[in-house]
């Protein structure tokens, strides 16, 4: 067994400790009436011993200090229970004098547990990762002291909210976007000072691309969209660059050949600039590495219909087709062996154009279907349910991507162009309610209940009225790449950006999680019951209504958001087994589920979770993505293609979750297992040659809506491990 240190180091479990603690306490107090008897220390050190064992996990200094705490004082040993208390208390005093170099010092040597795998996709051993945690350490300290209302800040530590990327919060930084991509290539950007015109061919464009996804991810802290749609015209400006140079070539050496032929020449070049462009965007995106120590968060959006004419539909199904190829192929790791790569993250829209056999581009569905049996990607957004669904004020629907995993922005019609607009909005930033702690904090009492949640969500609108206000006064300065030359706007030197705040240009997201085991608790009945579904479908139109409460006062777009915890399931499931104990199917597990979804132990068909979920999902129109659990089906296709019909028809987003592993050890590529070690820790083991060394390790699991590939936290791995499938 583990013990997690205040500054996240994890170390053995060393009971001595507890025994020296309890005695020093007890050699304190003058009289020796009031004192424990060596036998009662040693008891209490057990029982103590036996409590922490019986939790499962690694547990926190905090977690045990409170058990001796409560074990002293049923004892009747009051005096020697102050004398404790008493001592934590000036030691705390004394840890507040400087909360961060502890932190700093440990994320240094690679032992802090908590930070090092708070991102699935950051590696803590690289300096540049380390560089970027410690400016966040530091910025969390000086958000938690100065910046932040303490009940804030106290909520957040034990875990009642949760205040997103505080790291970040002490910059002027927001958190995901769309980027204006056809802007930027269309009418030129500047990078580095340096101006970019409009590119003269596809690989150009491509370039250009990468260059620009570089620079927005070190001026944010979420992810980006961008559109292949907006290359598309391209294709064509190569292909017209090609008829020119051919006709040269063959009038230099005088040869003549007939239009079918000239064309196919013409053509084959046309494929080969593609390859080449596409894979500029997949090799720079994965060898690239931003200043927040980490490849881009990028995600490329396939959407047909989003071409302008024919031949830039034909030109888009083109690159859709070369994506697929080269995504399904992968990236060799170290030892030379294809493996998924995390990103680029992939959107495939399905349309009524592709979504059978028969129809124009049902080839391209197919081979996105192979390509997510191999690699888990593309994820799928149905044209047919988005437009349903994202209606604006006209009553028309939209079709357009998420930012990142799953934020989404509200439909927005700009009234300068009386158009809509998606691409150069942004999100400004997330809290999280623990909808857990509300249900367990009114002890089933339905009344109090909607006292307590009504009185979080209070706390969760200041917390996010404060993430707006940090944006205020932001001048464009700041990120020229985002707010000067296209990505987002194009405002001048020293413009704030405060017009961008309001009216729904820009969206800010109250996020919710653990709906799954709020409704259990309170209702004692499943949310895959009519019953528990009746009531979760209650606290979500709850919280709409204060998202669209706060929007119309303010005029800022409030917008719910299932949010896709990651080390933060650990952290609100420990902080519910502190203040709760343990509730069997409540907080019994190291994690609590992510936003609406069916718990990942529950047994149930694939059909009926999407259309259980899609109810949930169109509830949470500022975000969210469901999935189904599959083995591997990379020899079942038709089973993939039956699934992506039914999304089609059933939910806005969705995505099917394989896997995709390799030792390096012993080169197996079946899955790497999850098991318990002596110490009682869930470690990766390959089960051909057991290996557990994770430097030797490829595993790459779908965690939050997109893919990690650097390991979890014990909270996040135990979730992993619990999983079912749901074909």
């Amino acid at each position: 067994m583990n013990v997690i240190k205040r500054s996240g180091k994890e170390v053995l479990f060393d009971e001595i400790k507890i025994h020296e603690a309890i005695r020093k306490a007890n050699e304190s107090v003058d009289d020796k009436r009031f004192r424990l008897s060596e036998n009662q220390i040693t008891t209490l050190t057990k029982n103590v011993v036996l409590e922490c064992e019986s939790i499962g996990r690694a547990v926190s200094v905090e977690e045990i200090q409170d058990m001796v705490e409560e074990a002293i004082m049923r004892t009747g040993a009051f005096k020697v229970a102050k004398s404790y208390i008493t001592y934590r208390y000036r030691h705390e005093l004394i840890r507040k004098s400087n909360t961060t170099d502890n932190q700093i010092l440990t994320l240094l040597e690679g032992a802090n547990e908590e930070v090092k795998q708070e991102n699935s996709n950051k590696n803590p051993t690289v300096v540049s990762v380390q560089r970027d945690y410690m400016a966040g350490e530091v910025s969390k300290d000086i958000t938690n002291r100065f910046l932040l209302p303490q009940d804030v800040v106290e909520a957040h530590k034990e875990g009642i909210i949760h205040f997103h990327d505080a790291d970040y919060y002490a910059q002027h930084m927001h958190n995901c976007d769309l980027v204006n991509l056809e802007d930027m290539l269309q009418n030129g950007t500047v990078i580095s000072g340096t101006l970019i015109e409009r590119p003269h061919s596809f690989s150009t464009a491509c370039n250009i691309a990468t260059q620009i996804i570089a620079q927005v991810a070190s001026s944010q802290y979420g992810g980006q969209s961008i559109s292949l749609a907006h290359l598309a015209p391209f294709v064509d400006v190569s292909r017209q660059k090609i008829k020119s140079e051919l006709q040269k070539e063959l009038e230099l050496i005088g040869a003549k050949i007939d239009k079918q032929k000239f064309d196919s020449i013409v053509e084959t070049r046309v494929a080969k600039e593609i390859e080449r462009g596409v894979q500029t965007i997949q090799y720079q995106v994965v060898t690239l590495m931003t200043t927040n120590g980490q490849a881009p968060f990028i995600t490329e959006f396939m959407y047909l219909n989003e071409a302008k004419n024919e031949q830039e539909k034909h030109d888009l199904a083109l690159i859709i087709e070369e994506t697929l190829k080269q995504r399904m192929q992968g990236t060799k790791n170290e030892k030379g062996v294809y493996i998924t790569p995390a990103f680029p993250k992939i959107i495939y829209v399905l349309e009524e154009d592709n979504i059978k056999e028969g129809t124009p581009f049902f080839y391209l569905t197919e081979l996105a279907a192979k390509c997510t049996a191999k690699r888990m990607v593309p994820d799928y957004i149905s044209e047919k349910i988005m437009l349903r669904d994202k209606v604006d004020n006209n009553g028309e629907g939209h079709c357009f991507p998420c930012m990142g995993c799953r934020s989404f922005l509200t439909p927005y019609i700009n009234p300068e162009t009386k158009k809509p607009q998606y691409y150069g909005r942004f999100n400004q930033g997330v809290v999280t309610i623990n909808l857990v702690d509300v249900a367990c904090s009114s002890n089933k009492n339905v009344d109090e209940f909607w006292k307590i949640f009504e009185s979080r969500l209070d706390l969760c609108h200041r917390a996010l009225r404060c993430r707006h206000e940090r944006l205020l006064g932001t001048k464009s300065d700041v990120a020229p790449i985002l707010w000067q030359y296209g990505a987002l706007a194009r405002l001048k030197k020293g413009e704030v950006i405060d017009k961008l705040l309001y009216g729904g240009y820009s969206t800010i997201s109250l996020g919710f999680a653990g709906l799954w085991e709020t409704v259990y608790y309170m209702t004692g009945k499943k949310l895959t019951d009519p019953e528990g579904e009746a009531f979760g479908i209650k606290v979500m139109e709850f919280l709409n209504e204060h998202t669209s409460k706060w929007k119309k006062a303010e005029n800022i777009d409030y917008s719910l958001y299932g949010t896709p915890l990651e080390s933060t399931t650990y952290k609100f499931s420990k902080a519910l087994q502190r203040r709760f104990g343990i509730i069997k199917g409540v907080t019994d597990k190291n994690y609590i589920t992510n936003s609406y979804h069916v718990h990942v132990t529950e047994k149930i068909d694939a059909f009926s979770k999407l259309a259980l979920e899609s109810k949930f999902q169109k509830l949470s129109p500022g975000g969210a993505v469901s999935y189904v659990e599959v083995p591997n089906m990379q020899n079942n296709i038709p089973a993939v293609i039956a699934v992506m019909q039914f999304m089609y028809d059933n939910i806005m987003y969705a995505e099917l979750n394989t896997k995709s592993d390799y030792c390096q050890v012993c080169g197996y590529d079946g899955e790497i297992k999850i098991i318990t070690d002596k110490n009682g820790k869930l470690v990766w083991r390959c089960p051909n040659c057991g290996n557990e060394d994770q430097s030797k390790l490829n595993v790459a699991r779908r965690t939050c809506g997109y893919i990690g590939s650097q390991f979890w936290n014990q909270g996040r791995t135990q979730e992993i491990k619990d999983r079912v499938l749901h074909l």
